[in-house]
């Protein structure tokens, strides 16, 4: 049966491609030939056009296309109140078919009480909810609170706020349950929360750099896990919130590879969200056995489509791997998306609106075929 609750039978995670004119209006503002306001009305528009896309491919969610940032993460981090931007050395090797690519990413310092002030993305949630057609769910994606630690661990945290981690930890899970009321009373009732630490951490070489910088790398998924149930705690009634876990997406690149055998158990019979957004786009992922763990109740949404080429998928081969898949999980458990956003920072993947639009609505036409 096709869903009219998310997640959806078709769906995407949540990034989408920039115009370049939106991406030049970004530099203008940075540079200061044009103002906060200028900049914002460019980016309405190029949201309101994003949303139609979205529309006329399908789809039964939509969001803003994450238009308003420059990462998946770090604008939302930043926002959180006690953390503030850093400088370090360290450098991401990215992989790709053509061979490996380096990104520096943005750090952080986590040197002040966390909480929230202002809801997070709130004016840019409103603007979506007041734009999406009838039928269409607006949907708001935030890093998870995993995030925050994942990025710099004890080293990222002044002992002076925080003395011991567990501290750090109320804290963090404290603003998020903030955050997760206050965009619930804006009307929010799809909320995607982003975690390519869960995704990172099957890859031994990741494992043992957590180990490296002093993590309990063998249970540090199960530490997260517990953590984002209680960021999640008393979450309001309506609110589906779905997980996303990927293995990196920048530029056609990614950083980790392996199956979701290391953490499946724990993370499908733990982690109190409504779905999981799986990337299983290509060998990396490993199979589909660990689909096993899911349980009655909880669905699981795959990615199946890739965002780091343009080639349209096979409509038959992306049938064969759900048949694939229906062996371990039954198929009223599944929904299908993209592996990954198609611009997890503002630079985008290498394929165009054209091929991106395209795979959108194969999705839709698929799931249509196999959910009716």
């Amino acid at each position: 049966m096709l869903r009219d609750t998310p997640p959806f039978r078709a769906d995407h995670v949540g990034s989408l491609l920039r115009p370049r004119h939106l991406l030049r209006a970004r530099e203008d503002h940075a540079a200061g030939t044009i103002d906060a306001d200028r900049l914002r009305a460019i980016e309405d528009e190029a949201i309101v056009e994003v949303i139609e896309l979205q529309r006329a491919a399908g789809l039964r969610s939509a969001t803003d296309g994450e238009f308003r940032r420059g990462s998946w993460h770090m604008d939302f981090i930043y926002s959180l109140d006690g953390v503030s931007k850093a400088q370090d050395n360290l450098t991401v090797h990215f992989k790709n078919a053509a061979g490996e690519i380096d990104f520096t990413p943005a750090a952080l310092r986590v040197d002040g009480k966390l909480g929230v002030s202002e809801t997070i993305f709130g004016d840019a949630f409103t603007f979506l909810r007041d734009h999406v057609a009838e039928g269409v769910t607006p949907k708001l994606t935030i890093p998870s609170p995993s995030m925050v630690h994942y990025r710099g661990g004890a080293a990222a945290i002044d002992p002076a706020v925080y003395p011991g981690i567990e501290d750090f930890w109320i804290d963090l899970t404290a603003a998020y349950r903030e955050q997760v009321r206050r965009v619930h009373d804006l009307g929010c009732t799809y909320l995607q929360l982003d975690d390519t630490s869960l995704a990172y951490l099957n890859d031994p070489e990741q494992r043992r750099a957590m180990a490296d910088r002093g993590e309990d790398s063998e249970h540090l998924h199960e530490a997260y896990i517990r953590h984002l149930n209680e960021a999640l705690d008393g979450r309001p009634e309506g609110l589906t919130v779905t997980t996303h876990m990927c293995r990196g997406n920048f530029r056609d690149s990614w950083v980790a590879e392996g199956g979701y055998d290391f953490v499946a158990e724990a993370l499908f019979t733990q982690l109190g969200v409504d779905g999981f957004f799986l990337e299983y786009d290509d060998e990396r992922s490993g199979s589909f056995e660990p689909l096993r763990h899911v349980p009655a109740g909880k669905l699981v949404v795959l990615g199946i489509v890739t965002t780091k080429h343009g080639e349209l998928e096979s409509r038959d081969v992306l049938r064969r791997r759900l048949d694939e898949a229906a062996q371990y999980v039954d198929l009223e458990q599944v929904c299908i998306s993209p592996q990954c956003g198609f611009s997890s920072t503002s630079e985008g993947n290498s394929l165009s609106v054209d091929q991106e639009r395209a795979k959108l609505a194969l999705l839709v036409e698929l799931a249509d075929e196999v959910w009716g």
